[in-house]
């Protein structure tokens, strides 16, 4: 098994290394930004998927990252696991049919409920003790979810034409044009920005650029909100205008 993920704040890193890890202990996990993963890929015929949903469908760099290495998918089975704040409909699902596209087999899928990653957002905002006890459970379903796949019977959550219908007029047909492209919506507040460059290190689009002590964008944000969760001064915002409360993985074990 190899296990791969895209992930913002941490909740699908941390997900796919908690499957894996319960499948298998020798399993492997990477990034999709980790440049030994298409090697991995290659000698594996079981993978794993990790990735939080946007709108109920792809973030553009996974879908992006799915697209060109298309060949690669071909006869290998997967198994899908999607993260949210609240509600996906098929968020499992959606990833699973772009991968079936390209020749791969879906097995099943999971959805999991974390602590919400839109920092900037005050809807999904969860006490701390909730948070805690959101990836509690998170945690024992994706232990039952490993057994289940050993035992040849994989969980379908996000699978299937009914879940597919929630997923579509849950929030697709009204926010999925968001993902199509990549945004220019990420704001800066030049008077809290100290120009410490943690956002450029952290960009997994090479999107932001810190010029003398300034960021500067290319107007390619993928709304993975690491940025926004990182920033030292709290100086950067993207749907909504203020931070309301910076959320990483670590903040909840």
């Amino acid at each position: 098994m190899v296990g791969i993920y895209f992930s913002g704040t941490g909740n699908s890193k941390y997900a796919a290394e908690r499957f894996c890890s319960e499948y298998d202990k020798a399993a492997k996990v990477f990034s999709i930004e980790d440049g030994n993963l298409l090697r991995a890929v290659k000698n594996e015929e079981l993978l794993v998927f990790a990735y939080p949903v946007q709108y109920s469908t792809v973030p553009k760099i996974l879908r992006d990252f799915i697209i060109d290495n298309k060949e690669l998918w071909a006869n290998k089975k997967v198994f899908v696991i999607a993260t949210m704040g609240l509600f996906s409909g098929d968020g499992a699902g959606v990833l699973g049919r772009l991968l079936h596209k390209y020749g791969a087999e879906i097995l099943g899928g999971l959805h999991l409920k974390m602590p919400d990653s839109i920092g900037d957002e005050k809807v999904l905002k969860r006490p701390l003790e909730l948070n805690r006890r959101l990836v509690k459970e998170a945690e024992q379903k994706i232990r039952k979810a490993a057994e289940l796949l050993k035992s040849g019977k994989p969980t379908q959550e996000g699978i299937g034409i009914v879940w597919r219908m929630a997923g579509f007029f849950g929030q697709r047909l009204y926010f999925g044009h968001k993902t199509k492209k990549y945004s220019d919506k990420l704001r800066i507040d030049e008077d809290k920005c100290i120009g410490c460059g943690k956002c450029e290190k952290l960009c997994p689009m090479n999107n932001i650029e810190v010029v003398d002590k300034k960021v500067v964008q290319k107007n390619r944000c993928t709304m993975c909100y690491r940025c926004i969760n990182h920033c030292p001064r709290q100086a950067m915002t993207l749907l909504g205008k203020a931070v309301v409360e910076q959320s990483v993985i670590e903040k909840y074990l």
